[in-house]
C-alpha cells in the first residue's frame, strides 16, 4: 500500500476515527485503525471497539492500493504534530507502515487487515432520514440524562420510538430515575413500523461529535439489534443495547396543577449562585413558591446558608419543594425561550419543566426531601 494525503485531510479523519479505539485494549488489533487505499483514490479509515465501528473515507493520490492497520492513537499523535501544509505519504510492506513528511519519516508496527474484526456488513431493514439540526437538537435536549449506572444498563442510552398520536411522531427519551428528558419531533417517511431502540451512550457522543459537520440530512438505518448513520463521509455504526426501556410515559405528570412561569435564566442564574455553598453530597436547594415570587435557599451546615429572591408569575398556594441543583441546573440549561413553565403538585410529587404546551421537549424531574 502507498498513498499521498494532505496532512489536515488526514488528521481531520483519523480525528473522527480514533475516538472510538480504547486506551487499553485487551484485543491488540482493536488498538488499531484500519487504512485501506483504494484503486479509486480513496484512503478508507476505519476503527472499531466491538460495539461501536466507524468508516471515513478521505482523498488520496494513491500509487498502490493494499490494506493495512495500525496504532490508532499513534498514528494521530504523529499526524497532529506534522507541520501544517505538509503532504504525508503512507507505505505499508512487511509488517511496517512508513510514514514521510518532509524531513519526517516514521516507521510503526502493523497487524494484517484481514484480522480486523467488521461489525457492519449487511443491509439493515428500516431507513429513513433526518436533518443534522433536528439529531443535534434531540441529542442535546436528552443526553444529559442518560444514566451511568452500569447495574441498569437499559438506562445508558437514548430510546428512540416511534407512536401514532394526533399525527405520527419520532420521540427520543432518556431517563436515570431521577429526571426525565423527552424530544418529540415529526416521523420521517420510512420510519412507520420502526422497533424502539435504545442507542447506547458512547454512540450518541460520537454521533454528535459528527453532527457539527453535516449540513443536511443524515442517513438512518436500523435493525433490532443496530443502527447506522450516514453522515457524508463517514459512517457510524452501533450495536444497540440489549433490554425494555421501562414506559416512562406513567412518570409524564398530567395532573399538575399549580403553575410557575419564570425567566430561564434569572431562574438558572439563582440557583446556580445559592448552590455555590450546597455540600457535594445532597446538591439539594429548596424553593419557596408565594405569590409572584420565588425564594432559592440553600443551608449546608459546613459551609453556611445562602438565598436569593427570584421575580416569577405564580397563583396558586405557597409551599415549599426542593430539588437536586445540578439536575435543575441541566435541564434548565438547555430552555431556549425566555420563559418556562413548571408544573408542580406537591413536593413529594414529580415536576413538569417545558417552554410551553408546542415545545418539541418537555422534562420530569423528581423532587427532594429539604
Amino acid at each position: 500500500m502507498k498513498a499521498v494525503i494532505e496532512r489536515a485531510t488526514l488528521l481531520k479523519g483519523l480525528g473522527h476515527v480514533h475516538n472510538v479505539v480504547e486506551r487499553r485494549n485487551t484485543i491488540p488489533i482493536l488498538s488499531n485503525v484500519s487504512l485501506e487505499a483504494g484503486e479509486d483514490g480513496g484512503l478508507r479509515l476505519m476503527a472499531t471497539d466491538l460495539d461501536l465501528q466507524i468508516v471515513e473515507t478521505v482523498e488520496a493520490q494513491v500509487s498502490d492500493p493494499g490494506a493495512t492497520t495500525v496504532s490508532a492513537h499513534t498514528l494521530f499523535d504523529i499526524v497532529r504534530k506534522l507541520p501544517e501544509g505538509s503532504q504525508v505519504e503512507l507505505a505499508a510492506a512487511e509488517g511496517r507502515l512508513t510514514i514521510n513528511a518532509g524531513r519526517y519519516r516514521s516507521s510503526l508496527p502493523t497487524l494484517p487487515r484481514d484480522d480486523f474484526p467488521v461489525i457492519a456488513e449487511g443491509e439493515l431493514p428500516c431507513a429513513f432520514e433526518l436533518p443534522a439540526a433536528t439529531l443535534r437538537q434531540i441529542i442535546d435536549k436528552t443526553k444529559f440524562a442518560i444514566s451511568t449506572e452500569e447495574t441498569r444498563y437499559y438506562l445508558n442510552g437514548i430510546y428512540f420510538h416511534v407512536s401514532d398520536e394526533a399525527q405520527p411522531v419520532l420521540k427520543a427519551a432518556a431517563t436515570d430515575g431521577h429526571r426525565l428528558a423527552r424530544v418529540t419531533v415529526a416521523r420521517p417517511d420510512g420510519a412507520q413500523g420502526m422497533p424502539g431502540v435504545i442507542i447506547p451512550r458512547k454512540c450518541v457522543t460520537e454521533l454528535r461529535k459528527l453532527l457539527d459537520e453535516v449540513d443536511g440530512t443524515v442517513e438512518v438505518s436500523l435493525s433490532e439489534s443496530k443502527i447506522r448513520f450516514g453522515l457524508g463521509a463517514a459512517v457510524l455504526t452501533s450495536k444497540l443495547i440489549d433490554g425494555t426501556f421501562p414506559d416512562y410515559s406513567r412518570v409524564i405528570p398530567t395532573g399538575n396543577d399549580k403553575l410557575l412561569k419564570i425567566d430561564p435564566r434569572s431562574f438558572e442564574e439563582g440557583v446556580d449562585r445559592v448552590s455555590t455553598i450546597a455540600s457535594e453530597r445532597t446538591r439539594a436547594v429548596k424553593m419557596a413558591l408565594e405569590r409572584d415570587r420565588i425564594t432559592l435557599s440553600v443551608t449546608s451546615p459546613e459551609n453556611g446558608t445562602a438565598s436569593e429572591e427570584v421575580p416569577a408569575d405564580y397563583g396558586a398556594e405557597g409551599f415549599e419543594i426542593g430539588f437536586n441543583a445540578r439536575y435543575l441546573l441541566d435541564i434548565l440549561g438547555q430552555i431556549e425561550g425566555d420563559s418556562v413553565e413548571v408544573h408542580l403538585a406537591d413536593a413529594a410529587a414529580p415536576t413538569l419543566l417545558r417552554e410551553n404546551d408546542k415545545a418539541a421537549a418537555l422534562y420530569v424531574l423528581m423532587p427532594m426531601r429539604v
